[in-house]
């Protein structure tokens, strides 16, 4: 039952999970239903977006109805709809948006368009209620890494971000050459523990002086010259200790530009968010790394670290209240960027 709550269902399809959520009041947690593919591509070693669109369509209305059932609502109970329609895969984000619109069409509820790295952030408002802002957001997933401060819910500011690969899509780079199958972050965390990290360095970029900028193709390409040199040599390769020297590696620039970040902009939290936030060794460092400082962390748990509705959801109520509201024409935009993305949903946007 609603009992006085405002209720916002929101639905995410940006890559291969499919999953709908309904949050009471924007931080409460009633229902978050995710139907995973990983072990439909693992096969082909990657997402493929033809086949991640197909079980997107098969599975929408399962996962719909779902959600509403755990979540004990009607469809007549929610208050708006929310949906993330970039970035991501095209085929992919098309699902989730067509069938947002066709709910909200249905149902007349007031539709709301998030951008998906800003539910990420969001995610840790879900998981930390006293969480506000302002504080820093190092966000670290397949496509993006960023450092954002969050001035207010729906007004951030970008301190740095990649230049080339992201983290994860390193990560999942490395873990291919080496053999470790997809997906590639989960695996490299877990083959990276029974390494020595110090046994196969790899250079750390940290860029000009100052800068808080990333840059990890360098070092995915230090750790495919090694094993191209080790092989030429004749030489045996230590799948663990690799893959442990380029996570430390990884992380250390992670951490090091995030402790930067606070510096720079005297934010005394930080939050962690994106499908890397998983990754062990980044929250153990981090949490060092903010002791040190005397910084208060925040980190969503592994569920909202990964693709959820949940976070949609948070991210579609705070929009709401500010009067941000999509119409039935929303487009999707696979290569919607943080930079240029947040303003224009907002001026696709009607008060």
């Amino acid at each position: 039952m609603k009992d006085g709550k405002h209720l916002t269902l929101a639905i995410e399809t940006s890559c291969d999970e499919t999953a709908v959520a309904v949050l009471a009041d924007g931080r409460i947690i009633l229902s978050n239903v995710i139907s995973s593919q990983i072990d439909v591509h693992r096969v082909f070693g990657g997402v493929v977006p033809e086949i991640a669109s197909r079980h997107h369509l098969k599975n929408l209305n399962l996962v719909f109805a779902a959600a509403l059932d755990e979540a004990e609502v009607s469809l007549q109970e929610i208050d708006e709809i929310g949906v993330a329609p970039g970035p991501g895969l095209a085929g992919a984000l098309l699902m989730g948006t067509a069938f947002a619109k066709a709910v909200a069409f249905a149902a007349q509820k007031p539709l709301v368009a998030v951008h998906h790295i800003q539910a990420h952030i969001m995610a840790n408002l879900i998981e930390h209620p006293e969480l506000r802002p302002p504080f820093m957001a190092l966000v670290v997933s397949g496509g993006h890494t960023h450092l954002i401060g969050v001035e207010e819910y729906n007004r951030f500011r970008i301190w740095g971000k990649t230049r080339d690969d992201a983290a994860g899509e390193a990560f999942d780079k490395v873990a291919r050459v080496l053999g470790l199958g997809y997906p590639g972050g989960p695996r490299i965390d877990e083959v990276a523990r029974q390494g020595d990290p110090d046994a196969v360095p790899f250079k750390r970029v940290y860029l000009e002086k100052d800068s808080l900028d990333f840059s990890f193709s360098g070092i995915k390409t230090g750790v495919i010259n090694y094993l191209h040199t080790q092989k030429q040599r004749g030489h045996s390769v230590n799948v663990q200790d690799v893959a442990a020297g380029f996570q430390m590696s990884v992380v250390d620039v992670l951490v090091d530009k995030a402790a930067m970040a606070l510096e720079q902009s005297g934010y005394r939290r930080l939050v962690l968010a994106g499908g890397v936030a998983s990754n062990s060794m980044l929250r153990e460092k981090l949490r060092a790394a903010c002791k040190r400082n005397g910084t208060e962390l925040y980190i969503p748990s592994p569920i909202l670290c990964t693709d959820n509705a949940a976070m949609v959801a948070c991210a579609a109520y705070h929009k709401q209240r500010l009067g941000l509201f999509a119409d039935l024409y929303l487009d999707v935009w696979p290569g919607l960027s943080i930079e240029t993305g947040l303003a224009l949903l907002d001026a696709k946007s009607h008060n």
